[in-house]
């Protein structure tokens, strides 16, 4: 007889299904569709969890959090990507883990992750990432190039010898409903295929949207809250790599 399913076990095959389940009814291969666990905040042993189930592509919106836990699990195969804003100056120690890029919305920061890529020997496969509007304010504002600004922008990146121009990346509007703004992207996708045929990817949809998303044609959908539960509240008592205290501050 075996053993009941895991709470991990159990969220991991819901989120599956519901990918797939959404594939299916746009007409589309479950497979073209492949799923990114966002583990942010989250202790480097739910990581270990979800890679024993078979899960090996994971994401991280902060530097010292993504480069502490690809430290920790160095011995198992991830895939590591960086979903996050990205300062310059953090761009090098991010491409040092082999990390996917998903936020390049302008020319200098790709420009120093070619220069990191170039060092380390391996292109950094990047995503520029699209502002897809919504509503005035601090809270609704996502991120991302204007894409009036997107094809110009490609053509740019493409052209540095360090990164791998892979495709879109956008996060919905808060407010909207995000069919109408995966659609958007899915258009601006389909003419940047069409300049750059290696660049076929689409990153886009959440726990919340990503049914929509695949509707839209996005390959690959960011669910951290579907497959981890409610983010905790930052505290100053633990730190996401290890669930250790941390040693100073800084490393909150």
């Amino acid at each position: 007889m075996s053993a009941p399913a895991t709470p991990a076990a159990r969220r991991l095959a819901a989120v599956r299904e519901r990918i797939a389940a959404a594939a299916r009814a746009a007409g589309r291969d479950p497979a073209s569709v492949a799923l990114l666990a966002v583990s942010k905040t989250w202790p480097a042993d739910d990581v270990r969890t979800l890679v024993a189930l078979g899960q090996t592509a994971f994401g991280e919106n902060r530097a010292q959090e993504l480069t502490g836990k690809a430290a920790a699990l160095a011995d198992l195969p991830i895939e590591w990507h960086f979903v996050g804003q990205l300062q310059r100056n953090k761009a090098a120690a991010v491409a040092r883990t082999g990390a996917v890029v998903h936020s390049v919305d302008r020319l200098p920061l790709a420009r120093a992750l070619s220069r990191a890529g170039e060092e380390t020997g391996h292109p950094v496969g990047v995503f520029l990432q699209v502002d897809l509007g919504g509503a005035a304010g601090e809270l609704a504002e996502r991120g991302g190039a204007d894409p009036a600004d997107v094809p110009a922008l490609a053509d740019d990146v493409a052209a540095l010898p360090g990164v791998r121009l892979r495709g879109l990346m956008a996060v919905a509007p808060r407010g909207e409903e995000p069919g109408p703004a995966f659609v958007r992207l899915a258009a601006l996708a389909e003419r940047l295929r069409a300049d750059h045929p290696e660049a076929a990817e689409v990153s886009a949809g959440m726990s919340a949207d990503l049914e929509e998303a695949v509707a839209a044609g996005a390959t690959l959908v960011r669910v951290g809250t579907a497959l981890f539960g409610p983010r905790p509240l930052a505290s100053p008592g633990v730190t996401p790599v290890t669930g250790a205290p941390p040693r100073s501050p800084e490393e909150v």
